[in-house]
């Protein structure tokens, strides 16, 4: 990968439902954390997160790289509201997680982020189209509005002739592919990627890259994607390197996330 120097990045734009704008410059921030440490009690403490300062703007696509052990799950976890800090500021879309309480997080979560995650987490017994809508049920939207999103996301990522198939019945890459369209139904403008490209071979992964590539152009979807996979990074406009719980380097990457 070839890096330039880290500069705020162009290209601010809109919502899912909403037509693309593009600004000069991203002015808007969607995750701002400031002094962050996260620490974990046990035989001894063990300190997973020391002193993080960083801010990503709406729409930004970033990747987080970094050795086992650097923190990178810890720092999803509070980007997503799925933990909290020890002491500092996690603020996404605003809101200080760390001041909400479990109840709140969760609602907050509800509306405002989207997970993929490795391993799929789909629903065994249930077909393509029912675990797309699993997230629109449970915020209770109505069942036409369900059928019509559903329907949807499928098409936008490539699964209009599987949507009755179960997922035993599915690829790897067409797994994901539904993983993706779960996120993406509830329209949450932040997108969590914890090793997204992991369990697939080059050409399966490469298609779920271009997938959020798309994603990420088409509806300006703020994206942080976790990832030992040097390619999976430059996918992403903007790399964040951690090590030993630290920023070790945050650079924008030559060519990422077109």
């Amino acid at each position: 990968m070839h890096f330039r120097p880290f500069s705020p990045p162009l290209g601010l734009r809109g919502g899912w439902e909403g037509l693309a704008i593009r600004p000069q410059r991203r002015s808007l921030t969607m995750l701002k954390l400031c002094d962050v440490i996260k620490t974990y009690d046990g035989k001894s403490e063990v300190t997973a997160l020391t002193g993080i300062n960083l801010t990503i703007g709406i729409g930004e696509m970033v990747a987080i790289m970094g050795p086992s052990g650097s923190g990178k799950s810890t720092l999803l976890n509070l980007l997503g509201g799925l933990d909290v800090p020890t002491s500092g500021q996690v603020v996404v879309a605003g809101k200080d997680l760390a001041k909400e309480n479990e109840k709140e997080r969760s609602l907050f979560r509800r509306s405002k982020v989207s997970y993929i995650f490795q391993a799929y987490h789909l629903m065994p017994t249930l077909k393509v189209s029912q675990n797309v809508a699993l997230p629109l049920h449970l915020a209770g939207v109505p069942a036409g509005e369900i059928t019509r999103k559903v329907a949807q996301v499928l098409r936008e990522v490539g699964l209009e002739g599987r949507v009755n198939h179960l997922p035993d019945a599915l690829s790897g890459g067409e797994r994901q592919r539904v993983a993706i369209a779960r996120a993406l139904v509830t329209g949450a403008p932040l997108l969590l990627a914890d090793e997204p490209t992991g369990n697939l071979d080059t050409a399966r992964g490469e298609e779920i890259l271009n997938l959020l590539r798309s994603i990420h152009r088409e509806h300006g979807t703020t994206i942080v994607m976790v990832t030992h996979d040097n390619h999976a990074a430059s996918a992403c406009e903007r790399l964040i390197k951690l090590r030993d719980g630290r920023v070790e380097g945050d650079s924008y990457v030559a060519g990422g996330g077109r």
